[in-house]
């Protein structure tokens, strides 16, 4: 049943990517400013499938369905691939693999630097993602993926930065980051044991 619904999740997490390689390919509808756009959908499914892979530990301790715990590697890996697609539009078709100007823009850009500093730090997540990894690092890997509370945070402020107006959307992916990181810092207030004197 898990590989049933995982192929699911493969297939759906996917289908966004595929729309965007086939209107590319065709010469399909990507508005009057296609750069901006693959820009937009791209980041936009990042930052989504990266709340739902948050979402995988409360809703699990919520339902009590311990299984849904083998998804959240798959929809982080699945969040990785979107924010690279991300970069890569930036760099290739934005920037044309101009390094210096690409730095340049780092450093005056607030969007782009908190942008960078969340994709740098999936980097070390998604590399140690895998079971070979866990066991190399033991508790050292809890810590290190410790950042995948500061991703989502990084991302929702590179997204508001970046519309400065329009700011509905930004803003319903800040209370969802808002809501699931609330909720871990409920849960690990109310795991502390009060210290006796």
């Amino acid at each position: 049943m898990i590989r049933g619904v995982k192929a699911i999740v493969w297939v759906v997490a996917l289908l966004p990517a595929a729309r965007l390689a086939f209107l590319i390919l065709t010469g399909g509808d990507l508005t009057p400013n296609p750069i901006e756009y693959i820009t937009h959908q791209t980041g936009w499914y990042a930052l989504l499938i990266l709340l739902v892979s948050l979402a995988v530990t409360p809703a699990r301790r919520l339902t009590g369905w311990h299984a849904l715990i083998k998804f959240r590697r798959l929809l982080g890996l699945l969040g990785f691939f979107y924010v690279v697609l991300h970069f890569a539009t930036w760099f290739v078709f934005d920037k044309f693999f101009d390094v210096v100007e690409m730095g340049k823009d780092v450093a005056k850009r607030p969007y782009i630097t908190v942008g960078m500093a969340g994709f740098l730090m999936l980097i070390p997540l998604a590399v140690t993602s895998t079971t070979g990894w866990i066991r190399r690092l033991g508790r050292r890997w809890q810590r290190l993926h410790r950042l995948a509370y500061a991703v989502p945070v990084a991302g929702v402020l590179h997204f508001w930065w970046l519309v400065k107006s329009d700011i509905r959307e930004p803003l319903a992916f800040g209370a969802a980051t808002a809501v699931l990181l609330g909720v871990r810092l409920w849960w690990a207030r109310g795991t502390r044991r009060p210290v006796r004197a």
